[in-house]
């Protein structure tokens, strides 16, 4: 599966459970690790779960696992990583207090829309 495809089908996975500022960034000049990160974010941890799980159920229904996933016990901020792409999908505070947007303030940034 081709990298902006993952990206569009973790993006649809994230909006169907409601996720809220759903953002890809073009790594792929600031950072070597990866080439996207996809940032979206809820009220709940509650949601946050929810959100991460289906992105995993649905990226496994496409043949697709993540290489390593964080912080889903405490469902404060997400991590799965899908190696050319990382999801971090964050309790709504969270997402403001490391922004990440403004850390990778060089890299592109689109807006995900249904």
């Amino acid at each position: 599966m081709e990298t902006t495809e993952l990206t569009q089908k973790i993006c649809k996975a994230a909006s169907d459970k409601k996720a809220a500022n759903i953002i890809i960034m073009d790594m792929r000049k600031v950072m070597s690790s990866t080439d996207y990160f996809v940032i979206c974010n809820a009220p709940t941890a509650t949601q946050v779960k929810a959100i991460a799980d289906n992105v995993e159920e649905k990226l496994a229904e496409e043949g697709v696992n993540f290489n390593h996933k964080e912080g889903y016990q405490e469902g404060e901020w997400i991590l799965l990583d899908y190696g050319d792409a990382v999801v971090h999908i964050f309790k709504d505070e969270n997402r403001e207090y490391y922004a990440l947007e403004k850390l990778w303030g060089d890299a592109e940034i689109k807006h995900y829309e249904d």
